[in-house]
């Protein structure tokens, strides 16, 4: 039985999760759970960057207490386009900043001032997005540019982590290609952009693939922790990344939804699309394993209500997920709908307001209760997904045949329905865990135990329940998608 170890890092809490692979299946199971708490001091948001290497040390000794010392390796993943800043003896500058911190509004403008928007797609294949890598960067030159004249090296998340355990540093591709500075075609850094805007490259470390051995734990992780070291593996470091390994699809043409905080919406392809018509749509072409593109839309998923659930439990109303969708489940359908990518939606705080305030601006209807709050935010998610997929189906040229969900958001089963009524077309879900599952193929794939990425999908398919949902009331959803889409004209 070869014993792995996945780290998980989410935009609200990580994991660490085993696997155990006897050669047919591969079961996992939850070692550590933690939360992922930004931290706002004097109007900076901040990840907490030592308090999660921390409890990466805490799951490596639940890890070892459970499995014994005979660990193969580890992998970890995280969220994209956040980064840490090393200086020349290797010690952190600063605390990492959250993508979700105002520093920078208006980056956008001030980097096609100088570099043209249509050449910096053309360049990177990225989708613009503030909080995108090269916008915090663009904002740090302008506000604390002492940090960047202090600067040795660069890490994302994940290579950051795997840096503090091994002492060794790596920048994976997967993790790279989310931060508008690489350059898609060519799967080095965008040098020659960078120049133009006067940014640093030589901060960068050169990309490797996923599945490259970082190192071993260091000496110190090893007699803080009382190891007999472990091999650490750059897994695909970016969550979706890992996720899209563990679709359990074939080798034919279907689409997948990575659902969490985020949604992501896309499909898997060889090469990037980087034309006039991807530029125009703002869709994104991100790395993927083994060199592949991830054609996708970034959508603000179930992050909206997640936040309206904070801001009810902060009235003094502790409240389940299942207890507002089983609410929602009973309220009238397609009262009104939101964009759940408008800014209003960004940042935290305040969330059923926003949603309300939303549909008076639009001048609809208003939800008058929490289970219809929650019954728009659903109904406007599945939309914005049908939406997105038009989309991809223009680009491509060719129609998605079923959509997979994968991720947390998969156990959403009101969520789910929703989609595949919305999208007309199957819908497939599972596995739940598919990020930390990816993350665990990726290091089998990484140890000759397994093949290639279509032998890994195999294995899940093996291993992991799906369940399907098959489209109905087709008329009621499409005269939904026509008010809905009236909405996003109104609001663009």
């Amino acid at each position: 039985m070869l014993k792995l170890l996945a780290f998980d890092y989410g935009a609200s809490s990580g994991r660490a999760i085993g696997g155990l692979y006897d050669g047919d299946t591969i079961k996992i199971e939850e070692i550590h759970r933690f939360s992922n708490d930004p931290v706002s001091v004097n109007g900076t948001l901040y990840w907490d960057i030592l308090r999660l290497f921390f409890e990466m040390k805490q799951g490596i000794l639940k890890a070892v207490k459970i499995y014994g010392q005979d660990i193969a390796s580890i992998g970890i993943d995280t969220w994209g386009v956040d980064f840490g800043l090393l200086d020349k003896k290797g010690d952190l500058i600063g605390n990492t900043v959250h993508y979700r911190d105002l520093r920078t509004q208006n980056m956008i403008e001030e980097a096609s001032a100088k570099v043209p928007k249509e050449e910096i797609f053309n360049t990177t294949g990225i989708a613009f997005q503030k909080f995108n890598t090269l916008y915090q960067l663009l904002a740090v030159k302008k506000n604390q540019p002492h940090l960047l004249q202090n600067a040795k090296t660069l890490l994302f998340m994940p290579d950051l982590l795997g840096y503090f355990l091994t002492g060794e540093m790596h920048c994976e591709y997967s993790i790279a290609s989310t931060s508008q500075m690489l350059d898609a075609r060519a799967g080095t850094w965008a040098f020659e952009m960078l120049g133009k805007l006067d940014l640093p490259s030589d901060i960068l470390r050169p990309v490797v693939n996923a599945g490259t051995k970082l190192g071993q734990t260091s000496n110190a992780i090893n007699d803080e922790l009382n190891l007999k070291g472990i091999t650490v593996i750059s897994v695909a470091g970016h969550d979706t990344a890992s996720a899209v390994m563990a679709v359990p699809a074939s080798k034919g043409r279907y689409g997948y939804l990575s659902s969490g905080t985020w949604s992501l919406l896309g499909v898997e392809l060889d090469q990037p699309v980087i034309n006039e018509k991807t530029y125009a749509l703002n869709y994104t072409n991100e790395g993927g394993f083994n060199n592949t593109t991830r054609l996708l839309k970034n959508i603000m998923g179930l992050w909206i209500y997640q936040e309206c659930r904070r801001s009810w439990e902060k009235e003094g109303t502790p409240v389940t997920f299942d207890e507002l969708e089983n609410a929602a489940e009973a309220a009238e359908p397609f009262k009104c709908f939101i964009d759940p990518d408008d800014d209003i939606f960004y940042s935290p705080g305040k969330m059923p307001q926003k949603v309300v305030d939303f549909c008076r601006d639009t001048g609809q209807r208003l939800p008058e209760s929490r289970a219809e709050i929650v019954r728009c935010i659903m109904e406007s998610l599945a939309l914005k997904y049908r939406y997105t997929l038009d989309g991809l189906e223009d680009i491509l040229g060719w129609q998605i045949p079923q959509l997979n969900i994968v991720g947390g958001g998969s156990q959403n089963k009101m969520l789910s329905s929703f989609a595949a009524n919305a999208a007309n077309k199957p819908v497939i879900t599972g596995p739940i865990e598919a990020t930390a599952i990816g993350n665990l193929l990726c290091q089998l794939i990484s140890a000759g135990e397994l093949k290639d990425i279509y032998e890994a999908r195999e294995l899940v398919k093996r291993s992991f329940p799906v369940h399907e949902y098959m489209p109905c009331d087709k008329e009621l959803w499409d005269e939904a998608y026509a008010r809905f889409i009236k909405i996003l004209k109104m609001k663009g």
